[in-house]
């Protein structure tokens, strides 16, 4: 519909659908056809100053369905991890600490050429050695010899030497190659969002944030979808749902005031994993004296780290109508 309006060179308004709720809720009268909300509509036309809808460009359309598309692949991809894991607890749980990434390429291949602790105890260490060398990792001989031996340690010290059913096996091997698929698309995709994140001139000013990066802020870019869009930061503030839902009523006032949670979800979590990520490690020490301010006037964790979204979307705000890169100063 809306692509036909913009081919047709057709002006037309996007009205927020809490603000269409909101507006029929004026009436008193609990009526809901087509006609009273068209007429409803029509009311909000004249008596709101609505702003003619500014359609992102195909370029951040674009990004943002790769983002959202690595986001959703990403939230799968875990939840067969957890499966994978599950599983291997059933047929050999000393395997998780013979690696030091369980998920990794070698470990998943060793994993799916010798399932058991039986497979392992059937040939030698350096049939071992030789398989997992094959398996495209640049190690030395010695390295691969010595994994050799915790695997032949880790087939000995196994729980379950016997009675291990061939479905349990198979449900494994089954998880492994889905676990390898998932690797492949999410590498295919962080790679094309990459790519085209690297064409926006304003990439980079995000990515000066300490704590932001490559996903954070082509998330952050592709849902912002131009700032242009919100003159003011209170109104990107709004748009991430991370502005106060403030309550009064005469000499009422409410002591706790939550966020409003409406808008783009996406780039409320995304501004939450960059102040996570700018708080740790200290490494984003402007951010670290807010979060510490905040802390110490007796706010919990999570209140200061959403005021600390919140000034960030300011300090964003700022940075991209100014074209000026981040300053990291106490």
């Amino acid at each position: 519909m809306l692509q036909f309006l913009e081919n047709q060179g057709i002006t037309y308004y996007l009205i927020n659908p809490v603000v269409s709720y909101e507006a029929r809720k004026t009436s008193l009268r609990k009526v809901k056809t087509d006609k009273i909300d068209a007429f409803h509509l029509g009311e909000l036309y004249y008596k709101e100053d609505l702003e003619v809808f500014q359609r992102k460009t195909e370029q951040y359309l674009n990004l943002r369905q790769l983002t959202r598309q690595h986001s959703a692949l990403t939230d799968s991809y875990v939840e067969i991890k957890l499966q994978f894991q599950a599983a291997l607890d059933q047929i050999f749980p000393e395997y998780h600490g013979v690696f030091s990434e369980l998920c990794g390429k070698m470990s998943l291949n060793t994993l799916l050429h010798y399932p058991t602790s039986a497979d392992i105890q059937k040939v030698s260490q350096e049939t071992l050695a030789t398989d997992m060398r094959q398996f495209g990792a640049k190690r030395s001989d010695a390295w691969f010899w010595d994994k050799a031996a915790q695997l032949k340690d880790a087939a000995n010290r196994n729980p379950f030497q016997h009675s291990i059913y061939h479905g349990h096996v198979l449900s494994l091997q089954m998880y492994i190659q889905m676990l390898f698929h998932y690797q492949e698309h999410l590498s295919k995709l962080q790679k094309e969002m990459d790519a085209l994140a690297q064409t926006f001139d304003d990439y980079e000013l995000i990515q000066s944030v300490p704590g932001i990066g490559d996903k954070i802020a082509a998330t952050i870019l592709s849902e912002i979808g131009g700032i242009d869009q919100f003159e003011h930061p209170k109104q990107l503030a709004a748009y991430a749902g991370v502005d106060a839902a403030v309550f009064e009523s005469g000499k009422f006032k409410a002591a706790i005031n939550r966020i409003t949670k409406r808008g783009s979800s996406r780039l409320r979590q995304a501004l939450y994993t960059a102040v996570q990520c700018g708080i740790a490690k200290n490494r984003n020490k402007k951010l670290i004296a807010f979060y510490d301010r905040k802390r110490s006037e007796g706010k919990p964790h999570k209140v200061a780290a959403i005021a600390c979204a919140n000034k960030l979307v300011h300090w964003i705000h700022a940075m991209l109508k100014r074209q000026e890169a981040f300053v990291d100063q106490k």
